[in-house]
């Protein structure tokens, strides 16, 4: 975005412009810009209404080749001296865009940049320097850590005499990179980038310790007698309908319900869950499972499977991945409990056991197990068996050891009720009715350690869960077969554009968002496009490779993908494209940005309206003006109505130049008959007027044009450029006197606008609550009494039929009469 100076010149048909005064900002639409130039502008102009209006200016969409004698319209181009011709873009450095070139490292010293030689390498770049990293379409600008403040400084000059050297256009993007928060782009730059090394425990804990000092606190306050409440995460509605499915070869299994929860580390399993969020239709949470032990064919089929589900339920399902070990909260929570199991049932796994030679270790209710509980509250109640070995044990934990007949329940000094509550919902799950023995840490019978193997020493100290991490969302795109993605920074709702595909990473979790205009062939790539990022994120930001991977398509967010955005259900439900949104939370109702339909009965209205505009606006000035003082400012009052009436005139017929006459449109004479009956009246309206100016009487020379009367004439040359179409025929005296009836009935109307029913002005409101029947809807003034009418409009009826139509129309809007 750039400022441009305020002339007519300035604007184009391939940008969007924005025009701030003091009462309204217009935004004119190039015809040639795209959706997502329009609504980027939506969100400056709403910038611009907040910061400067105090949120209390209108605001005005004027499309480009929309010449309507709309107010909006009118408005806009009056500011610019009338409507005229925009000429075409002229290209200047700015919008030329650099190619991107193959990476080269530059070391800056004392404001001069010097070449690195060799592969490009994270090792390459020294903390005590800066660097400059030359893609040819941007600059990075990288600052080490203990950098000098007089070497930053020079390090952006030094890039912007580097551009200039380099004979880039001036648009050039610098980016300015600190060590330590590289991005994903910078970092995708370098053919090596090792993970770097977290912040050590101690000294992390050290800072800690600090703060708490500060405050009056201490370490071991924090963290000894102290019940740290969990953050429960958002989680789907309950109540609804669980469906689950094992794969096995081709085909899918259903589980008995007696069964579900179960999943066995050597399966895939496709689960479908149906419920209802608020008054909203149902809404589906469709994944498939992915045990670390199953085999390949299975978890492509169950990917294959999902796909078909979806599209059968019209796309609507949020779709997920989940990979065992990284089950998010609200699959988890799904299941009561959820229960991971060693081995496999399917086919396939079975195939596989045998041909590597091993031992099918499968999981069965009567052999020897031992089940750990880690979890504390419904979203991480899951249980998983591991080896029956004494070294498996966590003081932390509870754990279950099946026995053939029994279970023993081993609780852990450390462990929490609600570990040894679900430890007693597992048991009964896998084993019902069976002996429960209760065996406290150091109270451990010889029964118990015999059938783990004997005792061995075990851990006490507590898992270390992953460190949160802030949320990123990124566009992508693909140069030259290479993946690449950009950061859309301080990201928001209005950020995800119904045109495009964005992926939001939050470590934990990666979504793939589809909006609802994205082309159908690129909608079915939204896996293969999360997992090229998962892949380029795990090498660069030590991203899990099995985190759990979402399509999310626009209008059906759940919970736990809304809870990144601050947002507005409402605002999700406005239908459009992303310009049409934007529009409709700006102003309330949605704006009438696409083409009208090409009806007849449209077509004659709009004629009929612009012949009569024409009219009015050149007879009157004519008849009037030799009784009008021309210090009041009427030599001013008639080009202006003229180019206004011009503009009306080619917003009815440009349909007719278009070349593009619909199938319901009349051909034949009668359109060439109303083209020619125009440009004769406007044509003798001209020399009507031309004639009438003397040397004597104009104020200008008569060797000088008035800037309005030029505006006026290349309006003409607009309309006369208009290319007639095949059905149109040539001009002649005998078409301009036999126009079209409807057109005589509705011009005449304009002309003589007294009906001869007389009604009062709350009948004839819009929004009347006693309305008045059996009149023309679209001149509800003209039923007016004269006094009524003047009071109402501010006009007599005489000098409103004078008023362009904009201004009609406009005090009738504001009267409630439009």
């Amino acid at each position: 975005m750039k400022q441009v100076p305020f002339v007519r010149s300035s604007l184009n048909h391939d940008d969007v412009f924005i025009l701030d005064t003091q009462n309204k900002i217009y935004q004119f639409n190039g015809a040639n810009s795209n959706i997502q130039e329009r609504a980027k502008a939506l969100e400056v102009v709403q910038f611009l209404k907040e910061k400067y209006h105090d949120g209390t200016c209108d605001v005005a969409i004027v499309d480009d080749g929309k010449l309507d004698t709309e107010s909006d319209s009118g408005e806009f181009w009056l500011l610019f001296g009338g409507f005229a011709p925009i000429g075409k873009k002229v290209i200047s450095g700015d919008d030329i865009v650099p190619e991107a070139i193959p990476p080269k490292l530059y070391s800056i010293a004392d404001g001069e940049v010097k070449m690195m030689e060799g592969e490009l390498s994270k090792s390459l770049l020294e903390n005590d320097k800066c660097f400059l990293l030359d893609c040819g379409d941007e600059i990075f600008v990288w600052v080490g850590r203990v950098t000098q403040v007089d070497d930053r400084k020079s390090a952006g000059q030094a890039a912007e005499d580097f551009i200039c050297s380099q004979s880039r256009p001036k648009a050039t993007l610098i980016t300015r990179v600190i060590q330590g928060y590289e991005t994903h782009k910078f970092k995708s730059k370098f053919e090596s980038w090792p993970l770097g090394s977290a912040v050590p425990a101690e000294e992390g804990r050290g800072k800690v310790a600090a703060l708490l000092k500060q405050q009056g606190g201490g370490v071991k306050s924090m963290t000894k007698g102290v019940t740290i409440n969990e953050e429960v995460p958002p989680l789907l509605e309950g109540g609804g309908k669980m469906e689950v499915w094992c794969i096995n070869g081709s085909a899918k299994t259903p589980l008995p319900k007696e069964d579900i929860g179960k999943f066995y580390s050597g399966d895939c399993y496709i689960t479908l869950y149906t419920f209802h969020s608020g008054e909203r239709k149902e809404e589906y949470f469709l994944c498939y499972w992915v045990g670390e032990d199953s085999t390949e064919e299975d978890q492509k089929m169950a990917a294959q499977l999902v796909n078909t589900i979806s599209n059968s339920l019209k796309g609507r399902p949020v779709q997920g991945r989940i990979s065992q070990g990284k089950e998010p909260p609200q699959f988890v929570a799904l299941f009561q409990p959820m229960v991971v199991l060693k081995g496999g049932l399917s086919s396939g796994y079975k195939k596989h056991v045998a041909e590597i030679g091993l031992i099918d270790g499968t999981y069965t209710n009567d052999c020897v197990a031992l089940i750990r509980i880690s979890a504390t509250s419904i979203h991480n109640n899951k249980a998983l068996q591991v080896d029956a070995v004494a070294t498996s044990l966590n003081s932390t934990e509870c754990f279950l050891l099946q026995l053939s007949s029994s279970i023993f329940t081993w609780h852990g000094n450390q462990s929490t009720v609600e570990q040894h509550q679900l430890a007693a919902k597992v048991a009964n799950f896998l084993k019902p009715g069976a002996t429960l023995k209760h065996a406290k840490e150091g109270t451990e019978s010889s029964a118990f350690w015999s059938a783990l193997g004997g005792k061995q020493a075990y851990n006490s100290k507590k898992h270390v869960q992953e460190t949160l991490r802030d949320p990123h969302l990124f566009t992508y795109s693909t140069k030259k077969g290479k993946f690449e993605v950009e950061e859309v920074y301080n990201f928001s709702q209005d950020d995800l554009l119904t045109e495009d595909m964005l992926i939001l990473d939050t470590h934990a979790e990666v979504f793939v968002w589809v909006g609802q205009s994205v082309d159908s062939i690129e909608k079915q790539s939204a896996f293969d496009v999360g997992q090229r990022y998962i892949n380029m994120a795990t090498a660069l930001e030590n991203l899990a490779p099995n985190v759990p991977l979402y399509k999310v398509t626009e209008g059906n967010e759940p919970c736990f993908f809304t809870t990144y955005f601050s947002w507005d259900s409402e605002k999700a439900t406005v239908q459009g494209n992303s310009f049409q949104k934007k529009v409709a939370v700006l102003f309330g109702v949605v704006h009438a940005v696409e083409e009208r339909p090409n009806d007849n009965q449209g077509g004659l209205r709009q004629r009929a309206e612009a012949l009569a505009a024409l009219t009015s606006a050149f007879n009157s000035t004519s008849s009037k003006q030799s009784s009008v003082d021309k210090s009041d400012g009427s030599s001013g009052s008639g080009p202006r109505q003229r180019a206004e009436a011009l503009a009306a005139l080619n917003s009815a017929f440009s349909q007719s130049c278009d070349g593009k006459a619909s199938a319901s449109r009349p051909s034949g004479s009668g359109q060439g008959s109303q083209r020619a009956a125009a440009v004769a009246a406007l044509s003798s309206v001209l020399t009507v007027e031309s004639g009438k100016r003397s040397p004597e009487t104009s104020p200008m020379k008569s060797t000088e044009k008035p800037p309005s009367e030029i505006n006026s004439q290349e309006d003409s040359q607009e309309v006369f450029e208009c290319k007639a179409t095949d059905e149109a025929t040539p001009f002649s005296p005998s078409n301009m006197e036999d126009p079209q009836p409807e057109e005589e009935t509705e011009q005449d109307e304009s002309e003589n606008p007294l009906p001869p029913t007389i009604f009062s002005y709350d009948q004839l409101k819009a929004k009347s609550e006693n309305p008045v029947t059996g009149i023309d809807f679209k001149r509800r003034e003209a039923y007016l009494s004269e006094e009524e009418f003047q009071t109402v409009l501010g006009e007599t009826k005489e000098k409103f039929y004078k008023l362009p139509r904009w201004k009609q129309d406009m005090l009738k809007k504001k009267a409630d009469l439009f």
